[in-house]
């Protein structure tokens, strides 16, 4: 059995070397590697052990499409008119576009591909299986900390035990849920969390790179030399 140490270098090093990547091989993922990521999944942390979470796996690509489709024609336009909201250069590089700024809305929607990953998970909250925590109530709208802490657990395990698997995975936000709900089927009072699409990736692996621990460490008190100024975070 491995000692205490062997098992966090084991961990450290599964986190430091797990990547996301927007570009997949085309071989399909056995079934029973699936099943093993969603059997960690499940062991996420929720409050009062509400376990909240459901998943929908899509192989068919029809469906991944259709999905990708809404992704790129609600969310991609969200994110485009809220991008036009911020000062130019404080943009995302996507949608500094001087002349045309639409021309940037049909970059960025036709550049998503990640339905081309030979599958996707489809992560799902039911904001009721909460009530039995505290302040149960804030489980539904904006106020829904509760059901998304418990999802992004079960998503970062998602993530992880991808990793350990030798494979990659995407982490694709959704703003907008109701036209991925449609294509699946959803029940409206469901939440639909996060797509996550997962396969073997198609590109180098690159060394990761992360703040200093000593930057982001406080001990006993905040340290207001460590503070950044809202310049050094746009430099940063």
């Amino acid at each position: 059995m491995p000692s205490n140490n062997q098992t966090y270098d084991m961990l450290l090093n599964l986190v430091k070397t797990r990547m996301s990547v927007r570009k997949f091989r085309p071989d399909p993922i056995p079934e029973d590697t699936i099943s093993k990521i969603l059997e960690v999944a499940r062991w996420a942390m929720s409050g009062a052990n509400s376990q909240p979470w459901e998943f929908i796996v899509v192989t068919d690509p029809e469906i991944k499409k259709q999905l990708r489709d809404a992704y790129s024609e609600y969310n991609t336009d969200l994110i485009f008119w809220m991008e036009q909201q911020r000062e130019y250069n404080l943009r995302h590089p996507s949608y500094q576009v001087k002349n045309d700024p639409h021309e940037s809305l049909r970059f960025n929607k036709a550049k998503a591909n990640w339905h081309q990953a030979p599958a996707v998970i489809v992560v799902l909250g039911d904001g009721r299986r909460q009530w039995g925590t505290v302040m149960g109530a804030h489980t539904f709208g904006r106020e829904q900390s509760h059901l998304t802490d418990g999802l992004a657990n079960a998503c970062l395990l998602i993530h992880l035990a991808v990793a350990s698997l030798g494979l990659t995975s995407e982490w694709v936000s959704i703003h907008i849920e109701e036209p991925h709900k449609r294509i699946l089927g959803v029940p409206d009072l469901l939440k639909l969390y996060l797509i996550i699409p997962i396969g073997y990736p198609d590109v180098p692996a690159r060394e990761g790179v992360r703040r200093p621990l000593e930057d982001i460490v406080h001990r006993e008190r905040y340290d207001m030399n460590k503070y950044m100024s809202n310049e050094d975070v746009i430099k940063y």
